[in-house]
């Protein structure tokens, strides 16, 4: 009798673990993004040096944009020009140096700043929004940023597809080209 019961638990650990899509965000109880630890074997998108989206010189050496998106929403992407429900991207911010080791000019990555995730989910956000998450530093999970945070105008206002910067990813850009899913007022700045 207690060996049918160890079966059972373990057919119903078994079914539990594999009913999570891996490739679906995965929120807490109480709305908080998970952490997602294997992002760093996502799609790597690209990578931004020094960016920065209003007027005036930051201080201190240009970060590292780093940007992942998990290969479900990528390979859907690159069939339709759309991001499918439930894509989750990955912004991995990085420190920048220039001395180090042998490096005479240019700069390298160095320690994590920040990771931040922007989520499409259409049954969380029904809105039509993306919801967008700051991980602290112990990236276990994080509360969606407030409506009032800057995401919430400028992802619609510039994402060249969706709410999405791929005016900034190359491979990405070529497809939505293709697929004719770049916003028509962010395809003409680019053509200038």
């Amino acid at each position: 009798m207690k060996r049918i019961y160890l079966l059972a638990a373990i057919a119903v650990t078994a079914i539990s673990q594999t009913s999570r899509t891996p490739s679906a965000p995965h929120f807490t109880a109480d709305g908080k993004l998970e952490f997602p630890a294997d992002y760093r074997e996502w799609i790597y998108l690209s990578s931004g040096l020094g960016m920065n989206y209003s007027r005036g010189a930051t201080e201190g050496p240009p970060s590292f944009d780093n940007v992942f998106v998990h290969p479900s929403a990528y390979h859907e992407f690159m069939k339709t020009g759309h991001w499918p429900d439930l894509t989750i991207f990955v912004l991995e911010v990085r420190h920048s140096a220039s001395a180090g080791s042998i490096n005479k000019a240019g700069n390298f990555q160095t320690g994590i700043s920040s990771v931040q995730a922007a989520v499409k989910d259409i049954k969380r956000f029904p809105d039509g929004e993306w919801g967008y998450f700051g991980f602290a530093d112990s990236h276990v999970s994080a509360v969606r940023v407030p409506h009032s945070g800057s995401c919430y105008t400028c992802h619609p206002a510039n994402g060249a597809v969706e709410n999405t910067f791929v005016q900034f990813y190359p491979t990405l850009l070529e497809v939505a080209r293709a697929k004719g899913t770049l916003k028509p007022s962010v395809a003409a700045t680019l053509d200038k």
